[in-house]
């Protein structure tokens, strides 16, 4: 056509017409294609600013909660022993009332300090450095619930542990994870006659993961607030019912994500508890 002139016919005419708007729409495509391109480069590093922004606070947060948890202790520590001492100078001269008042100040001080401590663990859990080897979970649970069977006598429990489970895991903090797991488990399955305790793996979703879980045969709970179980302070029965600062499980999980893993739970009221976890890849820092 740019040979020579051409009078355009009317079937030309729609054949470069036609060809124009391809060619436009093509232009169109790729400067929108490039304004995506540019759009995602700059999410992603906006993604990572405010990870690293967000793992910062993390951090400043986690030695904020050990330093007041921390140096909480010392006038807590004045305050329950100065009251024990007035209990002890005053002794018979107090009254019935009296009496009950400072018991009451005394079970609050001993009650705020088991939550310091809690503080103080999830704090440490927190900073503490992670280092994966070879773990046999199997050992490792067999252990700990000889050592609280050992402190129960008394009662009935029978244990069923896997054999022969391992992991690539911190063996410190995985130990803490499985304290506090295998001692809810007793704790809420204390009123049964025989308390049943089991400990094994399954395969995840993805047919590749390993899921770890603890289970027993307590109390149970109502899975809609389920939610509430990993979360610090929160607890799904009344203290007078079972002991506990709530503190437990949301240690369990910073542990189980700090290895890069997940746990979840499963319940029904009055049909026991199951808790599965996995030991994933810890991201990098």
């Amino acid at each position: 056509m740019w040979r020579k002139p051409l009078a355009l016919s009317e079937d030309l005419q729609a054949l470069v017409s036609i060809f124009a708007s391809r060619a436009n729409a093509e232009l169109v495509r790729l400067q929108r294609d490039r304004e995506i391109q540019r759009l995602t480069e700059t999410l992603e590093q906006r993604v990572r600013e405010r990870t690293a922004d967000l793992q910062k606070l993390n951090a400043e947060l986690d030695s904020f909660a050990y330093t007041v948890s921390h140096d909480l202790k010392s006038p807590l520590r004045a305050i329950d022993g100065f009251t024990r001492l007035l209990d002890e100078q005053l002794g018979e001269r107090l009254s019935q009332d009296e009496r009950e008042m400072f018991d009451r100040v005394l079970s609050s001080t001993t009650r705020m300090g088991s939550l310091i401590s809690a503080l103080l663990a999830l704090a440490r859990v927190s900073q503490a450095s992670l280092e994966r080897q070879t773990v046999d979970l199997s050992q490792l649970v067999q252990g700990i619930l000889a050592e609280e069977q050992g402190r129960q006598p008394g009662r009935q429990i029978q244990c069923l542990v896997a054999e022969g489970l391992q992991a690539e895991c911190d063996p410190q903090l995985t130990r803490i994870a499985l304290e506090n797991l295998l001692g809810n488990a007793l704790k809420y399955s204390r009123d049964r006659p025989e308390t049943v305790i089991e400990f094994g793996q399954s395969a995840a979703e993805d047919g590749q993961t390993i899921r770890y879980f603890v289970r027993d045969n307590g109390v149970g709970f109502n899975m809609a607030y389920a939610a509430k179980l990993f979360q610090p302070f929160q607890r799904l029965h009344m203290a007078n019912e079972f002991e506990g600062t709530g503190i437990g499980l949301a240690t369990v999980r910073r542990i189980v994500e700090r290895h890069g893993g997940t746990i979840t739970a499963c319940s029904a009221p009055g049909e026991g508890a199951t808790f599965s976890f996995t030991l994933g890849d810890a991201p990098s820092a």
